[in-house]
């Protein structure tokens, strides 16, 4: 669920994944569908045959319910599938892209690189870099990224929850798109749970994405993120110039089955985090 609140209260055109869930169960049966039937042809007018809906009204729905469109989700969730044979399988880089349904092995790269952050090769050598970076974070204790201010770009800020006791480190992120995917337009670490704030944040319209990853968690965890605490705005924020962002109160919660992917090496969101400290 993404909740924003302002000093009147809460702002109702942002929707928690339990409502849309409770509009739209239906949803449900078909994303174990797609699950249980990725490796094969998965077009939309079967996917819509199976919820029993025109295709255009299927499309209509499976949006509003998880923010993507159907095929887009698909596309998602091999890409998932695929770093999971990367990191638990001896195929081939060419074999695992054959699988999803990728059938040049130059295509199934660019997409893998440009949606996870890292190539399929370099995504599977990067489990001793994940606990790695884990251990630098915790070395870390608490701390706060130096922040620039401009007076032309707008402050996106908010605090950090947790439906369940949580100590670890938060991955906070504003993407272009309500799933996170490729690198975030603007991204940071908080230890734990509290506030955060982008600063310089261009005009615009974003989507906020949060994940976290508790102290002692292995490096398969963190290279395929399944059972995190996370959070997504299906609803965009919008950056207007001369309009302040009100402060976000944001919810992290147990993945849920309509959650997409968490498809950023975070490994390299923790990289490129200690780079920027270390400067």
């Amino acid at each position: 669920m993404f909740l924003v609140e302002t000093r009147d209260g809460m702002d109702d055109g942002w929707k928690g994944g339990a409502a849309l869930a409770e509009r739209y169960p239906e949803i449900d049966a078909l994303i174990d569908y797609i699950q249980n039937n990725i490796f094969e042809p998965l077009p939309l007018a079967r996917l819509a045959s199976f919820a029993g809906y025109s295709q255009y009204h299927f499309a209509r729905i499976f949006k509003e319910r998880i923010g993507l469109s159907p095929l887009y989700y698909v596309s998602a969730m091999r890409l998932q599938k695929a770093k999971d044979l990367l990191l638990q399988t001896n195929l081939s880089i060419r074999d695992i892209g054959l699988e999803i349904g990728q059938q040049s092995l130059g295509t199934f790269t660019t997409r893998f690189t440009e949606r996870v952050g890292v190539s399929p090769a370099e995504f599977r050598q990067s489990a001793q870099q994940a606990d790695r970076h884990l251990n630098a974070l915790q070395q870390l204790a608490r701390w706060q990224e130096p922040q620039s201010r401009s007076p032309l770009c707008a402050i996106v800020s908010g605090t950090l929850h947790a439906a369940v006791p949580f100590e670890g480190v938060v991955l906070v992120g504003l993407f272009a798109k309500p799933i996170p995917e490729g690198l975030p337009l603007y991204g940071t670490l908080v230890s734990s749970l509290g506030s955060f704030v982008f600063t310089n944040v261009q005009p615009g319209v974003y989507y906020l994405m949060a994940t976290s990853v508790s102290w002692g968690t292995k490096a398969l965890d963190v290279l395929l993120p399944q059972t995190t605490l996370r959070t997504r705005s299906k609803e965009p924020i919008a950056v207007v110039p001369g309009f302040p962002v009100p402060p976000l109160r944001v919810e992290l919660f147990e993945p849920r089955p309509d959650d997409p992917p968490i498809l950023i090496s975070l490994p390299l969101l923790m990289n490129n985090f200690l780079s920027r400290m270390r400067e």
